[in-house]
């Protein structure tokens, strides 16, 4: 059995406490997205510099509700889910307690703050869902195991995308690259520095509508799945083995090949397909979209050197914003 990835921001204290704090990140999909549901492994990698982060205390308000929660959200949180989120969250809280055996008890609120745009293929569901959790718990002053973390996160992404891997709800509380296969995930070998650019198209996509466009395209024809799922391991196993082989070269193609992939399965856009053609254009060794697709991201691995020119070209071709994200070798590469 695959050792639990330890879990961030879980407080060990045994008491209450008057705040409690949580945090997760974004997400990156390398390879792997979509064909991770029908079994093939999937490549993920956080992205530390957007996160959610949310504050829970005790509410002051007396509105006889019993262990009830409340949330707010400031800053550049998900503003969708001040309209329809606060119902999934408080079942997601609701679970927590249960799991805790803390039903009833005082009303909570909780604070979310986050700079993980929404619909984007990042994660921005899963980080707010396992912010709120290790809030919660902290609050509580109760610990719990990334077992625990991972099923109520899980069981939140359920309720947002419909079928979920399980990637999005691992990965946001991830501190390197995560390769998940068959329900369990482990830190892959990276055998060299990776150098990566993300670029946001400013075009939401939704992965649920994303699923069932893919899963009605592969059941029109026979053996279309398995060809699919095929090709995407073959691509996701070629791109481990670059990874630990510390060969972006060797890894860039396995990119591009997987984006043609979706983009035959219908999951691109015209921008998509724009930022991609632009960032290879300019010297990038791979480009892809990320995530459910119909919008979203891309990620083009590059040189360092190249890394101004990639980044100008994907704005140029309709990126309204772009975050850097290195890769390190990993510590067993010395």
């Amino acid at each position: 059995m695959t050792p639990p990835i330890p879990a961030a921001g879980v407080s060990a204290s045994p008491s209450v406490r008057s705040v409690g704090t949580g945090r997760a990140h974004a997400k990156s999909i390398l390879l792997g997205e979509h064909a991770v549901v029908y079994g093939a492994p999937a490549l993920a990698l956080p992205v530390p510099q957007l996160a959610v982060t949310a504050s829970a205390g005790w509410s002051a308000r007396a509105t006889g509700e019993s262990g009830g929660v409340s949330f707010t959200l400031t800053g550049s949180a998900d503003r969708r889910l001040a309209v329809r989120g606060p119902a999934g969250l408080r079942r997601l809280a609701a679970e927590l307690r249960a799991v805790l055996g803390l039903e009833g008890g005082p009303e909570a609120d909780v604070l979310i703050d986050g700079a993980i745009p929404p619909g984007r293929g990042l994660g921005s569901s899963a980080a707010t869902a396992r912010a709120v959790v290790l809030a919660l718990a902290d609050l509580f002053g109760r610990r719990l195991s990334e077992d625990e973390v991972f099923a109520l996160v899980q069981a939140a992404e359920g309720i947002t995308h419909g079928r979920s891997s399980g990637v999005d709800a691992r990965a946001v509380g991830a501190g390197g690259p995560l390769l998940f296969r068959a329900g369990a995930a482990r830190e892959p070998a990276v055998g060299g520095d990776f150098l990566f650019v993300v670029a946001d198209s400013g075009q939401t996509g939704s992965t649920k509508e994303a699923v069932g466009l893919l899963r009605t395209g592969l059941g029109r024809r026979a053996g279309a799945e398995d060809r699919f799922v095929a090709r995407a391991t073959d691509l996701t196993e070629q791109g481990v083995r670059a990874l630990a082989d510390g060969a972006p070269h060797a890894l860039g193609p396995c990119l591009t090949a997987y984006h043609r992939l979706l983009g035959a399965a219908g999951l691109s856009t015209e921008r998509i397909e724009a930022m991609t053609g632009g960032a290879l254009d300019a010297g990038a060794l791979g480009a892809k979209l990320t995530g459910g697709g119909l919008g979203g991201c891309v990620l083009a691995l590059t040189a360092p050197q190249r890394a101004r020119d990639v980044t100008r070209a994907l704005h140029e071709a309709g990126a309204v914003q772009t975050w850097i994200l290195p890769v390190r070798r990993s510590a067993r590469h010395g």
